[in-house]
C-alpha cells in the first residue's frame, strides 16, 4: 500500500505569531510532526502543505518533503482541513502519483509519535476501517454542563442535574492530532470522520489545544512529563 503523510501548516498565525514553527522545548514544533512520521516507516512519502517558503525551509531541513506551495485559496482563514487535503492529494495525481491511505497531521501536535501512527495502521488493517482518529474523553461531563440566560445559571441538560458523573456515558472529544483515512473513502465524503471511523482513546496528559500562550507552556509541561515518563519505562 502507498500511504501518504500531510503534515498541513499555513503560515498565518494571528494569535501566536509563527506559531508553526515557533521553539517547543527546543526545537520548532512543527519537527515533531514531521519526526513522528518519519519514525512511523509506514509513509511512501512525508510532506508538508504550507504556503510559507520559511516553513518549506524548515520542513525540507528536517527530512520532509515540499513538492509544492499551497494554493491561496486553501491558505485563508476559511479554508477546512479537508480541502487542503483534496488539493494535496490532486496534486500528486497530476504526477501521477495515487495513494491507499492519507493521514493528516497537525503541525503543532508534539504528542504523536511513530508508535501511535503505527497503532492508527494497526487499528485501520485489524478493524477494516475507513478512518482512524485519536479522541480523548471529556474530563467533566457535558451532560452537567451550565449555560447563563439573562445573567442567571441554567442547566444545559435538566434531566442530568442530579445524575452521578460515574452514571453518565463518557464523551469524546477530537485530539486535533492526527487523522488517518483510507484516500477513496475520504474522496468520497469529503470529510476525515467516515461512516466507519474508528477512535484512538487518548490520556488526557497528551493532549492540549494550543490556542494562546499559556496553552503553548501547559503543553511544554505535559510533553516533558510524557517524555520523563517515557524514560522511566524505557529502564525499567
Amino acid at each position: 500500500m502507498k500511504n501518504l503523510a500531510v503534515i498541513t501548516a499555513r503560515g498565518g498565525s494571528k494569535r501566536i505569531p509563527e506559531k508553526n514553527i515557533k521553539e517547543f522545548c527546543g526545537r520548532p514544533i512543527l519537527t515533531y510532526s514531521i519526526e513522528a512520521a518519519l519514525g512511523c516507516k509506514r509513509f511512501s512519502q512525508v510532506m508538508v502543505s504550507t504556503d510559507s517558503p520559511k516553513i518549506a525551509r524548515v520542513a525540507a531541513q528536517y527530512g520532509a518533503k515540499v513538492p509544492f506551495l499551497r494554493s491561496r485559496k486553501n491558505s485563508d482563514d476559511y479554508a477546512t482541513t479537508a480541502q487542503v487535503l483534496l488539493e494535496v492529494l490532486s496534486e500528486y495525481e497530476k504526477c501521477g502519483y495515487i495513494f491507499d491511505t492519507i493521514c493528516c497531521i497537525y503541525p503543532t501536535a508534539p504528542f504523536v509519535t511513530a508508535e501511535k501512527l503505527q497503532h492508527a495502521f494497526d487499528c485501520m488493517e485489524c478493524e477494516d476501517a475507513d478512518a482512524v482518529v485519536p479522541v480523548v474523553q471529556y474530563s467533566f461531563p457535558p451532560q452537567r454542563a451550565f449555560v447563563i440566560q439573562e445573567h442567571l445559571l441554567q442547566y444545559q441538560y435538566p434531566q442530568y442535574a442530579s445524575a452521578r458523573s460515574q452514571d453518565l456515558e463518557p464523551i469524546y472529544h477530537d485530539c486535533g492530532q492526527f487523522y488517518l483515512c483510507k484516500v477513496k473513502r475520504f474522496q468520497l465524503h469529503k470529510s476525515l470522520i467516515a461512516p466507519k471511523t474508528v477512535p484512538l482513546i487518548m490520556p488526557e496528559t497528551e493532549v492540549q489545544d494550543i490556542d494562546n500562550i499559556s496553552d503553548w507552556e501547559i503543553a511544554e509541561m505535559k510533553y516533558r512529563y510524557m517524555e520523563e515518563r517515557r524514560k522511566r519505562d524505557e529502564d525499567k
